[in-house]
């Protein structure tokens, strides 16, 4: 059998690290002051953002909706709140209908 070098810390590290931004939710306000880009930094973490919508959504949300669909991302608008989902976590809307 080949000799092999596995560091079970850094693999820890690594997991404690991915665990930590898919257990975080970003509350904030959609309003045109944050850069689009931040938004999308925090999804491509694995952070979910529930933003409440000052203006209008498809304007505000313009900058980052593409990119965050793009890397396998959601975005629902739901009452005066834009959900945004990373890669994974699904956004389920069948209640309300």
């Amino acid at each position: 059998m080949a000799d092999f070098d596995l560091d079970l810390q850094a693999v820890e590290r690594e997991i404690d690290e991915a665990a930590e931004a898919g257990d975080r939710v970003v509350l904030g306000v959609l309003d045109g002051t944050t850069a689009p880009d931040e938004w999308t930094r925090l999804v491509r973490e694995g952070v979910v953002l529930v933003l409440a919508v000052e203006g209008d959504v498809n304007e505000l949300a313009s900058g980052f909706a593409r990119e965050v669909r793009d890397v396998g991302g959601h975005l629902v608008h739901f009452r005066s709140f834009l959900v945004v989902t990373p890669e994974g976590v699904h956004i389920d809307t069948d209640r309300l209908a």
